[in-house]
């Protein structure tokens, strides 16, 4: 995780977080409180209560006259402000900040961070552009999963695994990487993957399959090494499909997928629900696959197309410098 300090991590869409309810999150090795008052404000605090340790996340929101909101602690009510201050009983006097506030970074609906390192690379502007642009239909696949991030980077850069860990849910016949662009710790990928037809029973178990062409076209966008995007285009609708990846410890990481489309029929509209659900089983078979890998298995055998891979070991290497080779193709 010391390799990808610097790096911004999002850690939450606004819609995941109920106004004055605490949400637990995790990154590069610690646990913070993150709550939304009633104005909208955004605030993060370090877990432990430094009282003896309760989880603040275990607590609940105290409303302030000013439409603020402090974090209580489920042990004692000791109530900490957005600062980490807080009034100790028997005194009307407000402590110094005892809990050293998470900064963040909040544009618009999403909440990103740095985790308390000096920044190393920019936040990129394409979530602003396409919040503005598309119509965002929800969040799903969140999964925190026993696996360290380098593990979970090559997986979801692993162009081979559609054919075998989803086998049963795309029916992808074969995977082409038709052109990759490596740009440093931008990239595109650009995939064709040819289908076996779905059968009726198929379609009825997952109606989500009629939006899938007899070709799926794959256009990847990344940004090494907190996101991977991909560009949608049917007939039905434009998708974004935004995965975001997360260390929240050594051997502990974090996904969640942000879901934004743009109609050109009003099938597409019908079927938001079930594309949310396909991502989740997406997700869902990632996660168990990689729950059952030999992680230091050293590689004696190299396949086509790893060429995505290969870029995440680049990059995870060198963070943030970037060196040759250059794998554009």
């Amino acid at each position: 995780m010391k390799q990808l300090q610097g790096a911004p991590w999002l850690l939450a869409h606004r819609s995941m977080l109920k106004p004055n309810q605490p949400m637990k999150v995790s990154l590069l090795g610690n646990d913070y409180v993150l709550w939304q008052d009633s104005h909208g404000m955004i605030s993060a605090l370090p877990n432990a209560c430094p009282h003896m340790g309760a989880m603040l996340s275990e607590g609940w929101c105290v409303n302030k006259p000013d439409g603020s909101s402090a974090i209580a602690c489920p042990f004692h009510a000791l109530e900490f402000d957005s600062s980490g201050c807080t009034v100790l009983p028997g005194s009307n006097k407000q402590t110094k900040s005892i809990l050293q506030p998470l900064e963040l970074i909040v544009q618009g609906d999403f909440i990103w961070s740095y985790g308390g390192y000096e920044p190393k690379i920019p936040i990129p502007s394409i979530m602003n552009e396409i919040a503005a642009e598309y119509e965002f239909i929800g969040v799903t696949g969140e999964r925190s999963l026993p696996t360290d991030i380098l593990s979970l980077l090559l997986n979801m850069h692993d162009y081979n695994h559609q054919n075998g860990t989803h086998r049963e849910l795309f029916e992808i016949a074969e995977v082409q990487v038709k052109k990759f662009i490596d740009e440093g710790l931008h990239s595109h990928a650009y995939l064709s993957q040819p289908r076996k037809q779905p059968k009726w029973r198929d379609i009825l178990k997952n109606p989500g399959q009629l939006a899938m062409p007899k070709v799926l076209e794959a256009h990847l966008e990344n940004f090494f090494p907190f996101m991977g995007l991909l560009h949608g285009e049917d007939k039905l609708l434009s998708l974004k499909e935004c995965h975001f990846y997360l260390p929240e410890a050594e051997n502990q990481s974090r996904i969640f997928v942000l879901m934004y489309m743009k109609a050109h029929s009003a099938i597409a509209h019908l079927i938001k629900g079930n594309l949310l659900k396909l991502i989740d089983v997406v997700v869902e078979q990632d996660a168990k696959i990689l729950s059952k890998i030999y992680a230091n298995t050293p590689q004696r055998i190299k396949l086509n197309n790893e060429v995505g891979m290969d870029w995440v070991k680049r990059n995870f290497d060198n963070f943030p410098t970037v060196v040759e080779p250059n794998l554009s193709r």
